[in-house]
């Protein structure tokens, strides 16, 4: 008998204690349940901008879980985008022997592609000495998108690539993050525009008034902002610097050997040396008549500085001519008086 009370006693706190659990468990998904009803239930509150109260007219603004929704939703737009916005940049260095010809043929080139010289400060090559100077330009050029290859075809086409740097930057997400700004905040705007109609407290009207200024300022700024950003996307940028020589650059394929390098050295050497011959035999007739002008009045000069070197020396000779004849006078006193004594 005894042994049977124990095992129904047994049977009975076991049960209980599965009771318990249960419950407990029930409990708690029934207060995690309630838990999901209120945080959905704040979270669609949150989502209004603005609502009435008793007082007046109160700003809520959106929450920070709304926003890295809105962000994520961007993310996901620009993954799928299929135009995306690439500021594209291209920078360039040339020479060439027909700088006239090639700067002709350039700016016709811009204005066929639907293009414009942004920028430009060229030198024509004119000097005081007399001397010739390269020319040079340095343009700042705005091509359309769909015609900047074309367009650098032609200047390679045209001229000698020295240098090329090219950088495409995506400002997709960038563009998307501002377009969605701009939304919200014309949505914002409508919904201050109708609650300012609805106002009628001084106070109310105001505050209104205020925020509606604040949104139209940051609109423009974003709409500016965009603007900015398509001009870029639409029309890409070349800096193209352009110098005229004498001769091209060579495009070096293979390293040269030590015979070819003495020979060009001794070539570069040599054109140098009669070049610089030839400038001082320009320069010289190019002076002549200067410097036959500067020997005249050299010559006059030294004629008049000679001339009045003679006076001088002559009136010297007469002063001291003069002081001897004095001091013989005066000798023949003295002796005459000595012999009167």
């Amino acid at each position: 008998m005894r042994n049977k009370m124990l095992t129904k006693c047994f049977v009975l706190g076991l049960t209980l204690c599965m009771l318990t659990g249960c419950g407990s468990s029930a409990t708690d998904s029934i207060k995690g349940e309630s838990g999901m009803m209120n945080s959905a239930t704040q979270g669609a509150a949150a989502e209004e901008i603005w609502s009435e109260t008793t007082d007046g007219y109160e700003s809520e603004y959106v929450t920070g879980s709304n926003m890295q929704g809105s962000e994520s939703s961007v993310n996901k737009q620009a993954d799928t985008l299929v135009d995306r916005k690439l500021i594209k940049n291209v920078s360039l260095e040339v020479e060439t022997k027909d700088y006239d010809g090639l700067m002709g043929n350039l700016e016709a080139q811009i204005m066929d592609m639907g293009g414009y010289i942004e920028n430009m400060d060229s030198y024509n090559g004119s000097s005081y000495n007399g001397r010739k100077n390269n020319r040079y330009a340095n343009m700042t050029i705005r091509i359309p998108q769909n015609n900047l290859y074309a367009f650098l075809t032609t200047v390679s086409d045209a001229c000698n690539v020295v240098k090329r740097n090219d950088s495409v930057n995506d400002v997709t997400l960038s563009y998307m993050d501002t377009q969605s700004r701009k939304e919200a905040l014309e949505v914002e705007y409508d919904r201050l525009l109708a609650l300012l109609e609805k106002a009628d407290e001084l106070e109310t009207i105001i505050m209104l008034e205020e925020r509606l200024t604040n949104v139209r300022y940051q609109l423009e700024s974003l709409e500016s902002q965009l603007r900015s950003i398509d001009n870029k996307v639409t029309y890409s940028t070349v800096r193209l610097n352009i110098s005229e020589v004498q001769e091209l650059t060579p495009v070096v394929i293979e390293e040269p050997t030590v015979w070819e390098r003495i020979q060009t050295g001794f070539t570069d050497s040599l054109t140098d040396v009669v070049n610089g011959a030839l400038e001082i035999a320009i320069w010289f007739i190019v002076k002549l008549p200067k410097l036959i002008i500067w020997a005249v009045i050299l010559v006059i000069g030294i004629l008049i500085f000679r001339g009045r070197r003679k006076k001088k020396a002559a009136k010297m000779a007469a002063m001291m001519s003069a002081e001897r004849g004095y001091i013989d006078k005066t000798e023949g006193v003295t002796e005459e008086r000595k012999l009167t004594k």
